[in-house]
């Protein structure tokens, strides 16, 4: 990337992540599942809004703000009983009900504690990840096809970008306006960007991603491409790039 190149996209990337640096990008009409996990201190809680956090933002929203989440303080029959009718896209009542009596048999500090043991051993939120993913399949042995969809895979070689779970750990570990920072084990830099439609779409347009694959290979060349410009925190320009994204405002650029 030539000199002139780099210093205006990195003026344009420091000057939208700064405009969006605010809570009040955040509302219901501007929807988005951080809306609703902003509002939580409880690692489960905040978990769960991002493994339903695909789809329209406008109905993420909608779905995240009708479920009772003290719920999972409460019994397995209290749980699915307060769970009629709800149900999202891919997750049948049946599956809801099982997320929720997962989650329920975790204590809150538990999903940070789960997550740095994988995290600690190879050094990579990847393994974190699969760390807790492992973790959540012991405590519970259901599955359905809506189910695996929340969780994820295990894979020595992972196609997908992990998008929801990676959203997960910028919310935990990153703090702004905008994220908790509510975990310090682990470091902003070690972070891989939540890669989505709009990022990836833009990551091309901007010259910042090559890859033509939507996928983990994807995500983490987005993010080193992301570190030439803040070595320590690249996903400062996360949320920047999906409303940039979103709001179409590179149509018609290069």
């Amino acid at each position: 990337m030539k000199e002139k190149d780099f210093t205006s996209l990195h003026e344009l990337l420091e000057r939208e992540s700064a405009r969006r640096n605010d809570r009040d990008e955040l509302s219901l009409k501007r929807p988005d599942p951080l809306l609703v996990a902003r509002e939580q201190k409880d690692a489960r809680v905040i978990l769960l809004c991002a493994l339903f956090g695909y789809g329209n933002a406008g109905q993420i929203v909608k779905f995240l703000s009708s479920l009772d989440f003290t719920l999972l303080d409460k019994s397995e029959d209290r749980i699915r009983g307060g769970l009629k009718g709800k149900y999202y896209r891919f997750q049948s009542q049946k599956d809801v009900e099982e997320i929720f009596v997962t989650l329920s048999r975790m204590e809150a500090q538990e999903v940070e504690k789960v997550f740095m043991n994988g995290f600690d051993k190879k050094g990579t939120v990847l393994d974190g990840v699969f760390s807790l993913i492992e973790h959540m399949q012991r405590l519970n042995p259901y599955m359905s096809r809506g189910y695996r969809f929340l969780l994820g895979s295990i894979s020595k070689k992972p196609a997908s970008p992990y998008k929801r779970w990676m959203m997960f750990l910028r919310w935990m570990v990153r703090k702004d306006a905008l994220d908790l920072g509510l975990w310090s084990g682990v470091k902003p830099s070690d972070l891989v960007i939540p890669l989505d439609t709009h990022t990836f779409q833009i990551g091309r347009k901007l010259g910042l991603l090559e890859r033509k694959s939507y996928d983990w290979k994807a995500a983490v060349e987005l993010t080193d491409s992301l570190r030439l410009f803040s070595p320590d925190d690249p996903l400062k320009y996360d949320f920047a790039l999906y409303r940039i994204g979103q709001e179409g405002l590179l149509e018609g650029g290069s």
